[in-house]
């Protein structure tokens, strides 16, 4: 049997994954239960931002008892980055980067930064798994390229057109998937990250978000990705976590 654990930010994005994979997210803790063979999911709400995804991601790894997962995917809606991705597209990362960990050091680098990698106190991205995650990309039609996890979410031009220009090849913006990955990579899982754009990266303009849109799109894209994940997993089931 094996087992998945996907990882959203908050409640709208938990019950958009259970919708694919679960009990269209009515909270029961075995949706149809789980037998010989079967993939689980787990979907938590781990809160916003890095430092909540990698704590919640890091504590269920640890409690998975004698069945550990196969899996992690950070999941939820995000900010899409121009040209390569708009609102209403789907971003599966190649890998999951930590566009502002690091220093910043004037004269050096990018734009004065200086990213935690190459300070020489650790890794600043994580590749996305090698095998799954083209081929999700491939079976959602879907963009595949970096997708840049931020503390602070972009609002301004400026601040778009510096992450583009440190990251040229990055598709989305969200604020956790770096923080799953890192967890992940300790705990020796791989690692997916699906991004649905609700909003262009840039100037905040909240009347032009599509949130209700996103979140169904998210809903779309795990139905049609749990295909190519039974393809090594098998077929799936799912529980709700009552994990932070």
């Amino acid at each position: 049997m094996g087992r998945v654990l996907v990882v959203t930010a908050v409640a709208a994005e938990r019950d958009a994954v259970l919708r694919a994979v679960g009990s269209g997210g009515a909270g029961d803790a075995d949706a149809g239960g789980a037998g010989a063979g079967a993939v689980r999911y787990t979907v938590l709400a781990a809160g916003a931002g890095p430092a909540a995804a990698a704590a919640a991601t890091a504590f269920t790894l640890a409690g998975s008892g004698p069945a550990p997962y196969n899996l992690v995917i950070s999941a939820g809606i995000g900010g899409g980055i121009a040209p390569h991705a708009g609102i209403g597209d789907t971003v599966v990362a190649s890998a999951l980067v930590a566009a502002d960990l690091g220093a910043q050091t004037p004269g050096e680098g990018p734009d004065g930064f200086t990213d935690l990698g190459t300070l020489g106190f650790g890794t600043a991205a994580y590749p996305a798994d090698p095998g799954l995650s083209p081929a999700v990309a491939a079976a959602l039609g879907a963009v595949h390229a970096p997708v840049l996890t931020v503390s602070t979410a972009t609002g301004t031009a400026a601040r778009a057109a510096e992450l583009v220009r440190r990251h040229p090849g990055a598709a989305a913006e969200a604020m956790e998937g770096f923080g799953v990955a890192e967890a992940a990579a300790r705990a020796g899982v791989p690692v997916l990250e699906i991004r649905t754009v609700s909003n262009a990266v840039g100037p905040r303009d909240r009347a032009a978000w599509r949130i209700g849109e996103a979140l169904t799109a998210l809903t779309e894209a795990f139905a049609r990705m749990v295909p190519v994940l039974e393809d090594g997993l098998g077929a799936p089931t799912a529980e709700r976590s009552t994990a932070p």
